[in-house]
């Protein structure tokens, strides 16, 4: 009998579709995740839960959409990032399905409040940090809850060195491991002799430059983790899954104190980190397993965050369900080439604080999508909100009470909504909403209905 599949995902942190070797980024070269590309699956429609980071990965844990977890923002302060704990995740389901289960790297799912920390959230082995950012050099994280300070070391070996451990530790049981690598979220930090010889290319500027040094130095820990699963024997099964959280940032950063433009080469679409237009929520992924998937093949079928947890658990023949009903689908079998079911219907919704429902709204139907845009106010974030973020990052984790206090805030009028045949259009340049009425209304009233039921399930929530 063949031993049930281990269990490899790999969440890098604000890396665009673009940002990819293989999705035609000539400027920096990621030969292992090219490696995973060429051995396995590349999902060529593959989307985020959200086009920000802790609700994208509320839902990947959860197979959920991130409103009914508790999920909907960044702001830890307020307990906004939290997964509310009646939730079970990925880790929960494999614990209990006899897997050992680690976490590396980021988070931010819960803070200040032991109760959501990734031990007690299915995970027997946590390294990392639970705040949404943290330092490459100058950093703190922790190992099962005990406080760890810089070495001097590279925070992504750090993480990788970690992956590699947890690995060897259960070559004979069967695992699931997340690997979540905090790279290439800012600060803007890669080791100068990396740095370097992307500065010889005109066409990016020294930002960019540091951050395709930190995908590259990624893509070496990820190649170092493959390795060692080679070594092991365990690599033919072995599922490997590589994906990001969300769009990248393409607005100004920071690099040693000179604030400089990220724009940067991101596929064929529209939008960044934050919007739910294609560029922030359309993500890369690839998937490998040797043992039951096709080798060096391309999926064009919309696959979302919340498949992952019953796609694994049926390639891991876990029959047992979480309680609550999941968003996802299992789409193992039209991933291994054969008849399956596809979902035609997919939903995001983000804005800071108080969700809008017409605001930074988006459903897909088909090859259709309706979006709703930004209301400038909405997307606002409180400075205030900023000092729980950057003192946490310079800390051990600490207990501490949160509160969500209501933000006053004046909004404007929503816009119009906008339509788009995302087959035809991936950059949504083409707005066909004054041809199609009939589709638009009815897109509308879908997508108002889901908002409507998923905010009545999350105004039940008690995450303070």
């Amino acid at each position: 009998m063949m031993p049930r599949p281990n269990v490899v995902v790999f969440l890098a942190d604000d890396l665009g579709y673009g940002d990819l070797e293989i999705y035609g980024n000539a400027a920096l070269r990621t030969p292992h995740l090219n490696r995973l590309a060429g051995e396995g699956v590349r999902l060529n429609q593959h989307y985020s839960g959200s086009p920000l980071c802790a609700p994208a990965r509320a839902s990947l844990l959860t197979g959920r959409y991130n409103h009914r977890t508790g999920a909907i923002s960044v702001e830890s302060n307020r307990g906004l990032d939290r997964i509310a704990l009646h939730e079970a995740t990925i880790a929960d389901v494999f614990k209990q399905a006899g897997y050992a289960t680690g976490m590396v790297g980021k988070w931010h799912n819960g803070l200040h409040d032991m109760r959501y920390h990734p031990n007690n959230r299915g995970f027997d082995e946590f390294c990392g940090f639970l705040n949404g950012g943290m330092g490459y050099w100058d950093w703190v994280i922790e190992r099962n809850s005990q406080p760890q300070h810089s070495d001097g070391t590279y925070l992504t070996e750090v993480f990788t060195d970690e992956a590699v451990q947890f690995i060897e530790r259960h070559t004979h049981d069967p695992f699931f491991l997340y690997v979540a690598y905090n790279a290439p979220h800012n600060p803007l930090q890669a080791p100068a002799d990396e740095v370097q010889p992307l500065l010889e290319n005109d066409s990016i500027n020294p930002a960019v430059a540091t951050l395709y040094a930190m995908i590259q130095r990624m893509d070496s820990g990820i190649g170092r983790i493959l390795d060692t699963l080679a070594a092991r024997g365990l690599d033919d099964n072995t599922i490997i899954l590589f994906t990001s959280d969300n769009g990248p940032w393409l607005g100004n950063d920071r690099l040693d104190g000179e604030v400089m433009s990220m724009a940067r080469f991101n596929g064929p679409f529209r939008g960044m980190k934050q919007d739910v237009l294609e560029g922030g929520i359309r993500v890369p992924a690839l998937l490998r397993w040797r043992d039951g998937l096709p080798a060096n093949m391309e999926y064009h079928d919309m696959v979302h965050f919340t498949d992952w947890l019953p796609t694994l658990m049926a390639a891991c023949g876990i029959s047992t369900l979480p309680d609550l009903p999941l968003d996802g689908l299992n789409q193992l079998a039209t991933l291994q080439g054969e008849t399956g079911v596809v979902p035609a219907q997919r939903f995001w919704q983000y804005n800071r604080y108080d969700p809008v429902g017409q605001c930074n709204a988006a459903m897909r139907d088909g090859d259709w999508k309706l979006y709703w845009p930004r209301i400038p106010e909405a997307m606002v974030k409180l400075a205030s909100d900023n000092e729980d973020y950057h003192q946490n990052m310079h800390r051990p984790h600490l207990l501490e009470p949160v509160a969500n206090p209501p933000v006053a805030r004046t909004l404007s009028e929503p816009g119009a909504p906008q339509l788009y045949n995302i087959n035809d259009d991936p950059y949504e340049a083409n707005d066909l909403s004054a041809q199609q009425p009939d589709r638009l209304n009815r897109m509308k009233t879908t997508l108002e209905n889901w908002f409507e039921t998923v905010e009545k399930e999350r105004a039940s929530l008690h995450l303070l």
